[in-house]
């Protein structure tokens, strides 16, 4: 899978894409990330990609032309995603149809948006990380390739590594344990110690969905 970044900070970005399970996936070339430095495609002087906003109002605006023509160097085809508070909350469903598309490319907006023009021209759906607000898109782009990226196959050593997780199957995950067997008067559930498999994974269901209905009912209502 191919992703471009496309942000006024390529290296806040970089050292964080370039890290643990993601920069060795790059090593591997299972991934291929690029952070493209959007004043790079400015006409101005000053590298300038902002102006005020017509019709008044507080703060500024990205212009179209430096994030269209950033765009454009990117080359391809790939699925346009802009991170806004606007757009579609990113589940873990998304996550799974991201993963599938071969190149993806990920605006990150500043000051108050980007102008309109360049979302209708140019972007294929607008992506959300939750219903608050943050300084910049690189964050939320951030956990948004992060969420992808790892259910690329190769990425993870195991497809059960992302499959057994919370929200993968629509349930929460069941608890987990390690050493030692007992920790400050704490004990590891006995069925985990039998080595009874058929046992564990039926444990293993019943604490996912009695973890699922305490703390999040409202995926119990979503998976009847």
């Amino acid at each position: 899978m191919q992703i471009d970044v496309l942000t006024l900070f390529p290296d806040m970005c970089e050292t964080v894409l370039g890290e643990s399970i993601l920069g060795r996936a790059q090593k591997k070339e299972i991934l291929t990330v690029h952070c493209h430095q959007i004043r790079d495609y400015t006409f101005n002087k000053q590298r300038q990609v902002d102006d005020y906003p017509y019709g008044g109002g507080q703060g500024m605006i990205m212009n179209a032309q430096p994030i269209a023509d950033c765009l454009r160097a990117v080359g391809g085809h790939p699925h346009v995603i802009y991170m806004s508070p606007q757009g579609q909350t990113l589940t873990q469903e998304k996550a799974r149809e991201f993963a599938q598309l071969p190149h993806l490319a990920v605006l990150c907006g500043h000051y108050e948006g980007v102008d309109e023009r360049v979302l209708e021209a140019c972007v294929d759906e607008e992506i959300s990380i939750g219903d608050y607000v943050v300084t910049g898109g690189e964050l939320p782009a951030l956990v948004l390739i992060d969420c992808v990226a790892r259910l690329v196959p190769g990425v993870l050593s195991e497809e059960a590594c992302f499959t057994d997780e919370s929200h993968y199957s629509g349930l929460l995950e069941y608890p987990q344990y390690t050493r030692p067997a007992v920790w400050e008067g704490r004990a590891v559930p006995d069925v985990l110690l039998n080595g009874h498999h058929a046992q564990i994974e039926t444990w293993r269901k019943e604490q996912a969905q009695k973890r699922t209905e305490e703390k999040r009912p409202d995926m119990m209502k979503k998976s009847k």
